[in-house]
């Protein structure tokens, strides 16, 4: 048996790609427009592991999905978590649960999906702003 992939519905596909690719760092590996069933996957992974992908389905007629947290979320190991969440800041991503411990942080795309980043390694020393940054909302 294998891992292949986690599948997230989005209503936007142009703004979910913005933060998967753009601000969270993911790279496209393939894409499907399947016309007779109205949608479009979307493929993607972490620079260099593709083992472990994520599928955008973006049906064509919208429908809201609204915010159940039985999903769960998905997680990502980073190098260096402050640079990843001021990225993710400063490119407008609420930082949900902030890396207070330099060990983890919890952002949202703009499905509502929660996602996981935890720093590889050991934690990071705690350092400002993150230390003292509350949480905003829920992850």
């Amino acid at each position: 048996m294998k891992y292949l992939h986690t599948m997230v519905r989005v209503n936007d596909l142009e703004e979910s790609l913005d933060f998967y690719c753009n601000k969270l760092g993911l790279e496209e590996k393939g894409r499907f427009e399947v016309k007779e069933g109205r949608f479009t996957l979307v493929f993607l992974s972490a620079p260099g592991d593709d083992s472990a992908q994520v599928e955008l389905t973006y049906n064509w007629d919208r429908e809201e999905f609204g915010e159940a947290r039985n999903f769960g979320h998905l997680a990502y190991e980073v190098e260096d978590i402050y640079a990843v969440c001021e990225r993710l800041r400063h490119g407008g991503v609420t930082i949900n649960r902030p890396p207070r411990d330099g060990r983890m942080a919890f952002v949202r795309s703009p499905d509502n999906i929660s996602i996981e980043l935890l720093q590889a390694g050991k934690a990071l020393p705690p350092c400002e702003p993150w230390a003292s940054m509350p949480n905003t909302g829920h992850w």
